[in-house]
């Protein structure tokens, strides 16, 4: 039986954590403050010589899960310090309106603008993650105990996204405050106390993802931090999963495949709901590879077999280049796909139902890439390697983190090396950083020594307060929403007497 996850970001390695009576687990108000918290881990994990853990099965998604969250840190760090310019190459194809960028180019521009990708990778891991236990003992016949793991999975799942969110947008309000350093993010309110009713109030709005036109999600974003508006998402496909699960749960194989694919169609096609259709795949995905395992594919797919790499090379190359569409938003978009190079007649393809459509295109470009790695094995064995499991027990944290690292630190680095995004407000607010350190910027957009310099600093305080917060926050998170989920369990009814 696979490993047990739990979605988005998440450390597969703390899933397995039994509910059971004997968990020694409590609640406690003191401190976590110990060497092992405050010890930076990737020094350690990432020299050459450390001993390599036993890889398991599913160890490439870990993988992909932190490498997608690094690139995400990448992306925003390369907006962030390219600022107005850095939005007009990034976010368009190579050639768009006669500018030629190397880090535009197809397959390239993914290392430098892939965050859009890397969201949309997030979605079907989750959708992959979230329904492997329950299909599996589906799939032996097991459906009181599917149902009782899925009934599990959904009282801890509220807590065990929001609890993070919740702790590191306190404690940046509470910092900015203490501090009253100037950020370019969001603005704080005279007092402390008015910051925090006000964050309240938005956030309560922001957690219940049921709100029609809930508003309250972009102010909170907007306030406090913009890069967890994937959370709520991340709930609402949660839900799409742990629903598809026990309605589908009774069918037989077919019909329970063609039920999973046509709600992938009915997402994508037919309605507004790219996110759906990108769990939805996780989870088809996930129910064919559990067959796979028992050699119950449907007898469609021996056909295939014998081409299997080839088919998947090809489809993984195509994933690539679908992932580099750009990701200019707004009414226009849809003109603005046709008028850029490589993407004329693709743009064609857009489907009614879709408002934004580099959704579409990344739907199948995080679709094709989930399902091409494992079936390729110098790929596969990449995602497994040690630096992307650690980044993948950090990635949660790290996904957190980052924008709060890049508004206090790597603002003012770049400021220095002559960087600035916001050269007026930076004069204004922080003069003494602007050129304080000027270095080269030529050369290729990206890669200028102006930008990897800060890095130095930026990367090794971004995964040293990503793993803080993964050992104060995420990890307690999957403690406490189990320990919860356990003590509101009703007591198993006595067995009866025979005799």
């Amino acid at each position: 039986m696979p490993a047990k996850f739990e979605g988005l970001l998440d450390q597969s390695h703390l899933q397995d954590i039994k509910l059971d009576t004997t968990s020694s687990w409590r609640p406690s108000l003191k401190p976590r403050w110990s060497i092992d918290i405050i010890r930076p881990e990737f020094i350690s994990t990432l020299r050459p010589g450390t001993p390599k853990k036993p890889v398991r099965r599913t160890a490439w998604l870990d993988g992909l899960r932190g490498f997608a969250a690094f690139v995400v840190f990448i992306h925003h760090n390369q907006l962030w310090a390219h600022g107005i310019m850095g939005n007009v190459v990034y976010e368009n194809a190579f050639g768009f309106e006669g500018r030629h960028y190397f880090s535009a180019l197809p397959f390239i521009r993914l290392f430098f603008a892939g965050g859009h990708f890397a969201v949309a990778i997030f979605f079907v891991i989750s959708g992959y993650v979230l329904s492997v236990k329950a299909l599996g003992l589906i799939q032996k016949g097991q459906f009181h105990v599917a149902a009782d793991s899925v009934g599990s999975a959904l009282f801890r799942r509220w807590l065990r996204l929001y609890i993070p969110v919740i702790a590191v947008t306190l404690f940046w309000i509470s910092v900015l405050h203490w501090t009253r350093v100037w950020v370019a993010i969001g603005e704080i309110k005279s007092t402390w106390t008015e910051d925090i009713h006000n964050w309240y109030i938005l956030f309560k709005n922001y957690s219940f993802v049921f709100l029609v036109g809930n508003e309250s999600m972009y102010e909170f974003t907007r306030l406090y931090h913009p890069h967890s508006w994937s959370i709520p998402i991340e709930f609402k496909g949660s839900i799409i999963i742990y629903t598809a699960v026990s309605a589908l749960s009774r069918c037989t194989r077919n019909a329970r495949l063609w039920a999973e694919a046509g709600l992938v169609f009915y997402f994508l096609y037919i309605v507004d709901g790219w996110y759906g259709a990108l769990f939805m795949a996780g989870m088809l995905l996930c129910d064919l590879d559990l067959l796979a395992l028992d050699d119950n594919l449907p007898y469609l797919f021996s056909y295939l077999d014998n081409f299997k790499e080839l088919i998947f090379f090809h489809l993984f190359l195509l994933g690539l280049y679908f992932g580099g569409v750009p990701s200019c938003d707004g009414p226009e978009y849809a003109n603005l796909l046709a008028r850029s190079p490589g993407w004329k007649w693709l743009s064609k393809l857009k489907p009614q139902a879709a408002f934004d459509v580099k959704w579409f295109f990344l739907f199948w470009a995080a679709f094709l890439t989930v399902a091409s790695i494992p079936r390729l094995p110098w790929l596969k064995s990449f995602f497994e390697c040690r630096v992307n499991q650690y980044l993948a027990r950090i990635s949660f944290a790290l996904y957190l983190v980052h924008g709060p690292v890049i508004w206090m630190l790597g603002d003012r680095l770049y400021a220095a090396t002559g960087l600035s995004n916001n050269i007026d407000a930076h004069k204004e607010h922080i003069p003494r950083w602007v050129e304080a350190f000027p270095l080269s910027k030529k050369g290729t957009m990206g890669l200028e020594l102006a930008w990897w310099a800060p890095q130095v600093v930026i990367l090794p305080v971004t995964l040293y307060a990503a793993e803080v917060v993964t050992k104060l926050f995420d990890e307690p998170s999957v403690k406490i929403s189990n320990w919860l989920y356990k003590k509101t369990l009703a007591p198993a009814p006595p067995s009866p007497k025979i005799g």
